[in-house]
C-alpha cells in the first residue's frame, strides 16, 4: 500500500498493552485410549443397566409366587374363617375356640384376620391394627401394606354379611422382608461386579484398540517416512486386512500419487521458466547487439547516405521483426510444456488445415497453398497446440519451399488412416538431406537464409509428443521437394483420466537431439 501502510487486522484493533487471548490448546487423545476409555465407561454401564432389568425381573418373579402363594393360601382359609363368623353369630363358645384355632393353624406362615362385628380374630405376622388397609374387595389382588419400616403383601377376601347386615373380610398377610433382601443382595453384587467391570474392560478395551490400531500406527509411520523429493519410496499402503484402514490407505497412496505428479509439474514449470528466461538473455543478446549498433550509426551520423540508412533501418526492422518472432516462439514453447490433457476437445482438422491455409494466404500474397480433404476429420487435443502444428508446417513449407523461380506450391492433405489420422504438407523445394532430418526439429536449428528463430518446427514436434503422435520428415512421391507428414491418434489416451501423461514437459531444458516424437 502506498505510504508503506499495512492493512490493520482485527487482532492488531487492540488497545496499546492489551496482550492477545491465548490462544486455546485443543487437547489430543489417542484413538486406542479413546477407545479404552469408552469400553471403560460404557460397559459397567451396560452391566449396571443390565443388573437392574435382572433385579427387576426378579423381584417381578418373586412377587409373583409369592402372590399366587397368598391366594392360594386365601382361598384354603375362607371356608375355616365362614365357619368362624357362623360360630360367633351363633354364640357358641366351644365352636367358636375349634373354628380359631383351624383357621390359625391352616394359616402356616401367614398372617390371618378376620373382621367380625364383634372384632377382629387375628394371628401371624401383620401389620399393627392401627395401620389402614385398602378397600379391595372387587379386585382380589395382593397390595403392598408398609408400616415401622416394615411391608406385607396383604390380599382380602369378602365373607359376606352378618346378620346385622355389616360385611366380614378375611386378610391374609405375607411379610416380604424376606423378598427384599435378596432384592437388596443382588443389587449390591450387580454394584460390585460393575466396579470389578470398569479396570478390567478399560484394560481389555486398551489391549483390543492397540491390536486394532496397530495398521493404522503402522500407516502413520510409513507416511512420516516419506521424503518429498524421494521418487523411490514404497508404497505407503500395505493391505492390513482392515477394511477403514485399508480404505485410509489407498486415499493416503491416491493423494500422494497426485501431490507428486503436482509436484513434478510444479518442478517443470520452474525449469521451464529458468530455462526461458536464460534461453531469452542468449538469444536476444546478438539481436539486440546488432540494433544498438544500428542506432549507434544512426546517431552518430546524421547526415548517412540515404541508400545506407534506408539499409540500416531495414537491419533494425529485421532485428525487431526476429525478437518478436522469437519471444513468440519461447512464449509457445514454454506453453507446450505446461500444457497437460485436461482441456483436450474434439478437434476437425480439416477445418482447421483449411483455415491456416486461408490465414497464409493473406500472410503471403501469392502463395499457393491448397487443402486436400473433404468431410471431417476430428481427434481429441488442444485446438491451438494443433493449429499451431499446421500454421508451421505451411510458414516453413513456404519459407523453406522455395524453388530457383521462386515459391513453389504446397500441399495440404488431411486424411483419416486406420491408427488415426494424417496431415501431410508437401513442397517443391530443394528438399531437406537424409543425414540432416532429425535435426531440423531441434531448438534453434536455422538454415543460413532462414528469417526465423529456429523454434518453428521444434513447436511442432513438441505439439504431436503432446498429442502422442509422431511426424516423419519424407521425400514427396515426385521425388522433389520436401513432405512432413503428422499421424495422431483419434482418441486420446490422457484424455481419458486425470494423472500423470507420461510425456516429458522439459523441451525448453531438453538436450538437442532428444526428440521422441520424430521417426
Amino acid at each position: 500500500m502506498a505510504g508503506g501502510v499495512t492493512p490493520t487486522t482485527e487482532t492488531d484493533r487492540r488497545p496499546p498493552g492489551v496482550p492477545s487471548p491465548p490462544r486455546r490448546r485443543q487437547l489430543s487423545m489417542r484413538l486406542s485410549s479413546r477407545i479404552a476409555l469408552a469400553v471403560g465407561v460404557l460397559v459397567p454401564l451396560l452391566v449396571i443397566a443390565a443388573g437392574s432389568l435382572v433385579v427387576r425381573w426378579v423381584t417381578a418373579d418373586v412377587t409373583h409366587r409369592q402372590d399366587v402363594t397368598l391366594r392360594q393360601r386365601a382361598d384354603r382359609l375362607a371356608p375355616d374363617a365362614r365357619a368362624l363368623l357362623r360360630a360367633v353369630e351363633n354364640d357358641r363358645e366351644n365352636a367358636v375356640r375349634a373354628r380359631e384355632t383351624r383357621l390359625f393353624d391352616g394359616a402356616l406362615d401367614v398372617g390371618v384376620r378376620v373382621e367380625l362385628p364383634g372384632g377382629p380374630v387375628a394371628a401371624g405376622p401383620q401389620p399393627p391394627p392401627e395401620v389402614a388397609l385398602p378397600e379391595n374387595r372387587r379386585s382380589g389382588r395382593p397390595v403392598t401394606v408398609r408400616s415401622g419400616g416394615k411391608a406385607w403383601r396383604v390380599i382380602t377376601r369378602p365373607l359376606g354379611a352378618t346378620r346385622a347386615g355389616a360385611p366380614a373380610t378375611l386378610r391374609v398377610f405375607q411379610p416380604t422382608a424376606e423378598t427384599e433382601a435378596r432384592t437388596a443382595l443382588l443389587r449390591r453384587r450387580v454394584f460390585v461386579v460393575a466396579l470389578f467391570a470398569v479396570p478390567i474392560s478399560a484394560l481389555a478395551g486398551l489391549v483390543v484398540a492397540g491390536t486394532t490400531t496397530r495398521s493404522l500406527r503402522a500407516l502413520r509411520r510409513r507416511a512420516a517416512a516419506i521424503e518429498p523429493d524421494d521418487r523411490a519410496r514404497p508404497d505407503v499402503h500395505v493391505p492390513s486386512g482392515v477394511a477403514e484402514v485399508d480404505e485410509l490407505g489407498r486415499t493416503l497412496a491416491d493423494v500422494l500419487g497426485r501431490y507428486d505428479v503436482q509436484t513434478a509439474r510444479t518442478r517443470d514449470a520452474l525449469d521451464t521458466a529458468r530455462a526461458f528466461a536464460a534461453t531469452v538473455d542468449h538469444e536476444l543478446r546478438g539481436p539486440l547487439t546488432g540494433m544498438r549498433t544500428d542506432l549507434d550509426v544512426l546517431a552518430a551520423y546524421p547526415d548517412l547516405a540515404p541508400h545506407e540508412r534506408v539499409e540500416v533501418l531495414a537491419d533494425l526492422t529485421a532485428g525487431h521483426e526476429r525478437i518478436l518472432s522469437l519471444l513468440a516462439s519461447l512464449r509457445a514453447l514454454a506453453q507446450g510444456d505446461l500444457a497437460d490433457a485436461q482441456p483436450f476437445e474434439q478437434v476437425d482438422l480439416v477445418e482447421l488445415a483449411h483455415e491456416a491455409a486461408h490465414d497464409a494466404r493473406i500472410r503471403r500474397p501469392g502463395a499457393e497453398v491448397e487443402v486436400v480433404g473433404s468431410g471431417e476429420v476430428r481427434v481429441d487435443g488442444l485446438r491451438p497446440g494443433l493449429r499451431l502444428v499446421v500454421d508451421n508446417l505451411i510458414g516453413n513449407a513456404l519459407v523453406h519451399g522455395r524453388g530457383p523461380h521462386g515459391p513453389t506450391p504446397i500441399r495440404v492433405a488431411v486424411e483419416a488412416v486406420p491408427d488415426g489420422a494424417r496431415i501431410r504438407v508437401d513442397d517443391a523445394g530443394p528438399g531437406i538431406p537424409v543425414d540432416r532430418r532429425a535435426e531440423v526439429f531441434e531448438r534453434f536449428r536455422r538454415g543460413p537464409d532462414s528469417p526465423g528463430a529456429g523454434l518453428g518446427l521444434t513447436l511442432v514436434a513438441q505439439q504431436v509428443e503432446l498429442h502422442r503422435g509422431r511426424v516423419t520428415v519424407t521425400d514427396p512421391p515426385e521425388g522433389v521437394g520436401t513432405r512432413v507428414e503428422v499421424v495422431l491418434p483419434l482418441r486420446h489416451p490422457a484424455a481419458e483420466a486425470a494423472g500423470d501423461d507420461g510425456i516429458r514437459h522439459d523441451w525448453l531444458t531438453r538436450e538437442p537431439g532428444a526428440v521422441p516424437s520424430v521417426k
